[in-house]
């Protein structure tokens, strides 16, 4: 049976660290928005922050639908899935905030992420949430599967970029400076790396 938690620490804490892969869901106020849904991974990209807060790199892609909506909103659902051991479901339902790269707070949040070089994957901003609603159930019906490592396409393809061509980029990109919705995407010009 499912349990609702007042924090994120212990086993909870060490099962959300422990997992390679999470989902994040977000949408826009309007009925008729684009619900988005996302896979994140790479090895040291997310991070709890303390008993309330997890964050995670944003890095390049092909469009910003979760900061659109973070923007116009805040409302976010993080959920990891148990593929190996006993099976369970964590949902971290909250209040989210993209933390921009000339945001005086990105360096300190940028410190929680040791484990991970954000500078070969176009590293763009820090999503901040702060749980309101946390729960876990059981997972028994998510399959077994093996996690083996990281793709390294991510680091390979924005490695070659810097600050100015992934500025280009991201303005090439239809819907990174504004979402599907046509809500405000990822500011641009892009602010200079500080990593």
């Amino acid at each position: 049976m499912g349990k609702t938690y007042e924090r994120i620490d212990g086993r909870l804490r060490t099962f959300i660290e422990a997992q390679p892969l999470f989902f994040t869901a977000t949408a826009p106020l309007g009925a008729d928005g684009t619900v988005n849904l996302s896979p994140k991974g790479l090895k040291g990209s997310f991070a709890v922050v303390d008993e309330h807060t997890v964050a995670y790199l944003d890095f390049a892609g092909s469009n910003a639908e979760t900061i659109a909506h973070l923007r116009e909103n805040g409302r976010i659902t993080l959920m990891w899935c148990a593929f190996q051991g006993p099976p369970n479901i964590v949902r971290v339902h909250g209040r989210g905030e993209p933390v921009f790269r000339d945001d005086p707070r990105f360096g300190d949040l940028l410190a929680h992420f040791p484990g991970i070089d954000p500078a070969p994957h176009g590293l763009r901003a820090i999503i901040v949430v702060t749980a309101e609603h946390i729960r876990d159930t059981c997972g028994y019906a998510v399959p077994f599967m093996a996690y083996q490592e990281d793709r390294e396409l991510h680091a390979q393809r924005f490695a070659r970029e810097d600050d100015a061509s992934l500025d280009a980029y991201f303005r090439r990109k239809e819907h990174v400076e504004t979402s599907l919705d046509g809500l405000p995407g990822l500011p641009l010009p892009l602010p200079p790396s500080t990593f």
